[in-house]
């Protein structure tokens, strides 16, 4: 499919370059580029929230009470 875009400076440089290192085509190198950053930014897996036990129970509906309980009255 042809179509017409503006890429940013940064952007086409990493076009160029690749371009140079590959001796690929402006088109081969976009869709290598679109390709990779569409692999990079899918999540790897579920994420997991870990927690540790620190022998405190505080109330966080109150954050500055919050604040105070776990840095003392020095924290502001």
């Amino acid at each position: 499919m042809r179509t017409t875009i503006d890429l940013d400076p940064d952007v086409l440089a990493a076009v160029e370059v690749l371009q140079r290192t590959r001796n690929l085509g402006r088109s081969e190198a976009v869709n290598e580029l679109v390709r990779a950053g569409a692999v990079a930014s899918r999540p790897t897996g579920r994420f997991v929230q870990r927690t540790t036990a620190i022998g405190v129970r505080i109330d966080v509906s109150n954050v500055a009470e919050a604040l105070e309980a776990l840095e003392g009255p020095a924290h502001r």
